[in-house]
């Protein structure tokens, strides 16, 4: 099979026709490989290659198939991992100048159950340092573009796992999401991203910033999605916060349709400012809804912006994680994380005191909507992607934002712990990708995916590929 028909199928495809036989993970490989060299010059999304353990592996898994081992749900669809996730024996450098040379020496639990299931390691992707921020770009690697304008951000922080799904560059990319770090990549580049339930899929190593960071996967298709989260999803005695298993096969559920699901749609969330451009495809794309048999109703939420709340979480952590470094290590640090280290180290005790207590009353806001319905939609972002080399997307009407205030329309679910997704609401004009967030109830990840795939099977994007 040629190269460019192997780079194109989702990992579910690759894994049926490998376990049959029809294909070898030494092909697949191959073929990934050379989808890499082709096109990551271009994108910068995969910054540290493992070319030859992953067709040593490869091979490996083709002796397996050939005989007649028992095989891993993925066995041979290949894998990449977000430059902030330990994978044992890998150089990890968090995208920061003080890690470059930094080389992890186990796996955390996702990518020990991934490999465990069969894939093959091909590399890492590219984030910004320690994940800040909502674009990808640092001092050790550089910039990734977006394959849809390569001129234009492809978001972040896990902006390298989604420029390299959207190119084809491996199917399955592995990510984190602190305050929409899954879903924002995947609206700019136009995958699916989904951000299970907090705990749903283990952290570790743990630490302050684990209180909101969720772990999950960008894909093209939500077959792909539910595959990983059936490897990944589980407790691991390293997290003590990790959910205890439930019995949900999310690969058997994904599929069972939305006929009498009740759904909000808010345009905004009661206080976003959103470019009418997006703002008019993804209310299109909700009333949608109503053609698989769900009910759409939107509604007018007037929840205040818990930022505040959300932003002691996230850029208090990054303080006390990098306190010991700003001294005599501060110049090599992004000048934009340096300042929220800054920000951060004057916040005191009361302030986390009074920000845990927003994020209940936050949430007691959040859950009277799942009193009427099963789930809520909205923009995933307020704007297109805009060009690199900044840092935050231009005001919208002169609105003056704070650092990361931009993505408020994900970073409430990261204080909530709720299961979000990302799906492509459909291209604009220009031929850019839009988002649109699909936010389950507490713990309610196999509606999300059921939703996902509904909308996939409405307007399907599979085979909608950027010209890199």
């Amino acid at each position: 099979m040629p190269n460019d028909e192997l780079t194109r199928l989702s990992g579910v495809e690759l894994a049926a026709m490998i376990r049959a036989r029809k294909i070898s993970p030494v092909e697949v490989t191959k073929a990934v490989l050379a989808q890499i060299e082709r096109h990551n010059p271009a994108l910068n999304a995969i910054v540290t290659m493992n070319k030859e353990e992953a067709l040593c592996a490869a091979g490996k898994a083709e002796q397996a198939v050939m005989s007649g081992q028992q095989l891993g749900p993925l066995h041979g669809v290949p894998l990449h991992v977000k430059d902030n996730l330990f994978v044992a024996g890998s150089r990890t450098t968090f995208g920061s100048k003080l890690a470059e040379a930094n080389v992890t020496t186990e796996n955390c639990p996702a990518v020990e159950r991934l490999r465990a299931a069969g894939m093959i390691l091909i590399g890492r992707t590219n984030t910004p340092e320690q994940g800040w921020k909502g674009v990808t770009d640092n001092r050790v690697f550089g910039a990734t573009r977006n394959p849809w304008n390569t001129a234009l951000t492809p978001g972040g922080s896990s902006g390298g796992a989604a420029a390299a799904v959207a190119a084809g560059m491996g199917p399955i990319g592995l990510g984190t999401d602190g305050g929409g770090s899954l879903r924002i990549p995947a609206a700019f580049c136009g995958v699916f991203g989904f951000k299970p339930s907090f705990g749903r899929v283990p952290n570790w190593p743990g630490g302050g910033g684990a209180m909101l960071r969720h772990i999950g996967t960008i894909t093209r298709t939500v077959a792909d999605m539910a595959a990983a989260l059936d490897v990944m999803a589980g407790p691991d005695a390293r997290d003590l916060l990790s959910l205890p298993q439930t019995g949900d096969k999310y690969t058997a559920s994904h599929d069972s349709g939305i006929r009498g699901t009740c759904i909000a749609y808010s345009p905004n969330l009661g206080y976003a400012r959103v470019d009418p451009e997006v703002a008019a495809l993804c209310e299109r794309a909700a009333k949608r809804f109503g053609e698989a048999g769900a009910t759409v109703e939107q509604v007018e939420l007037g929840w205040p912006d818990p930022y505040d709340a959300w932003s002691v979480f996230f850029f208090g952590t990054f303080a006390g994680a990098l306190e010991k470094n700003l001294a005599q290590q501060g110049d090599l640090l992004d000048p934009g994380l340096r300042r929220v280290v800054e920000q951060g180290l004057q916040l005191k005790g009361t302030d986390f005191a009074n920000a845990l207590g927003a994020r209940h009353e936050f949430w007691e806001k959040v859950r009277r909507v799942y009193e009427r319905f099963d789930l809520l939609l909205c923009p995933t972002l307020p704007v297109l992607p805009f060009p690199i080399g900044q840092d935050e997307a231009s005001p919208i009407d002169g609105e003056q934002l704070r650092p990361l205030q931009w993505t408020r329309f994900t970073y409430p679910f990261n204080l909530t712990g709720q299961p979000a997704a990302s799906v492509p609401a459909g291209w604009s004009q220009s031929g850019l990708p839009i988002g649109l967030q699909i936010v389950g109830n507490r713990h309610a990840d196999v509606l999300v995916l059921q939703v996902a795939r509904a909308w996939e099977q409405i307007q399907p994007w599979k085979d909608k590929w950027p010209k890199v």
